[in-house]
């Protein structure tokens, strides 16, 4: 079908086909809508030995030859999205955006009110075709943060997350001499732990025989009784992290939030590198016992130096939070700052 070295039509064809694909689902879900509708009208449902959802799930089994439970899901996914998200749908229907982007916007917007929704149905028609290239957790944060304009009591996290906290330690349950721990904490508070078990997991060496996961572990006891390092298992006489196993780093959470939003002028919420959307209340509240620091946009015209000046840095990390390759969600503190256009071109232009 394609010749040896026809690269750009291989290309081509699989663009055409990545919209080809979406705009069948959305056929088929358009169907699936319309049929829910036509079946809610009739009349005579109100005698049928099962509700109208569960016959239209009926229906969708034998006739795509699936089970009733993919027929339940589909039917659910179809009539939410075109009764509150209709839009959307049409973003969906023109290929523009995929069904991996759809699940998400459906399943993070299922709490906003209904005499609310149109207005965020419209403003995500216009945005959601640019996430496309977004991970799982940053296209979850980049809608979480639209519906919490419209809606914040809508946002999956909490506004009140002090009454959805808890830490359970338990005795393993088919296991002798370990143990369970699970729970919910105040996102700010999980930060703070997850950076203190890395900072304790890395003290030894790098010839300590245990994974990082081994290491970490290792850390929640450490952490329990008041240690700041591990003892490292390299069993070398002259092992390099003795030098540093009292080390004096310091956990430092990161947040970043609009000025209306710190004044409480503004119901939007914060952004906590690695876990996402921070209401607004937290945020407040965090912001009395933080060091703030104002964000300095850069200037209109470009520097003209092969390095960064330290606010145009500050402002470049603050601005992607993440690596900027699709799909990619290496915080900024471990990627490397480079050119987008290459610095011989820079200069040629300038």
């Amino acid at each position: 079908m394609f010749g040896k070295r026809d690269t750009a039509a291989l290309i081509d064809a699989m663009a055409v086909a990545a919209r080809a694909e979406s705009m069948a689902i959305a056929q088929r879900f358009e169907a699936i809508a319309a049929l829910h509708r036509e079946r809610c009208r009739n009349e005579e449902a109100q005698f049928w030995h099962t509700d109208v959802f569960e016959a239209v799930a009926a229906e969708v089994s034998a006739a795509q030859n699936i089970s009733r439970g993919r027929a339940r899901n589909q039917v659910r996914s179809a009539v939410w999205l075109h009764e509150r998200l209709p839009q959307v749908a049409a973003v969906f229907a023109r290929g523009d955006i995929d069904y991996r982007v759809l699940q998400a916007v459906v399943a993070r917007t299922e709490n906003v009110e209904d005499d609310i929704i149109a207005g965020l149905d419209e403003s995500l028609a216009r945005q959601v075709h640019k996430w496309m290239r977004l991970s799982k957790n940053k296209l979850r944060d980049r809608i979480d943060v639209w519906v919490a304009d419209y809606d914040p009591a809508a946002v999956r996290v909490p506004p009140l997350v002090a009454k959805n906290c808890y830490v359970d330690v338990e005795p393993h349950p088919e296991a002798a001499g370990v143990a369970t721990v699970g729970g919910v904490l105040d996102a700010v508070d999980a930060a703070a732990f997850d950076q203190r078990l890395n900072l304790i997991a890395e003290s030894v060496c790098a010839h300590d025989p245990r994974s990082k996961a081994q290491r970490r572990a290792a850390a929640c006891g450490a952490l329990g009784r008041g240690e700041g390092s591990l003892a490292c298992l390299c069993g070398l006489e002259d092992c390099p992290a003795a030098k540093i196993r009292e080390s004096a780093a310091q956990v430092v959470i990161h947040v970043l939030a609009e000025q209306a939003t710190l004044e409480g002028a503004s119901r939007r919420p914060g952004y906590l590198p690695g876990l996402g959307v921070l209401p607004a209340e937290s945020v407040r509240r965090v912001a009395k016992t933080a060091k703030l620091k104002p964000i300095r946009l850069p200037g209109i015209d470009p520097e003209l130096g092969y390095r960064p000046s330290a606010g145009l840095r500050d402002f470049l990390q603050w601005r992607d939070l993440t690596c900027r390759f699709p799909g990619c969600d290496r915080p900024v503190a471990g990627c490397d700052l480079d050119h987008t256009t290459p610095w011989e071109r820079v200069r040629w232009f300038v």
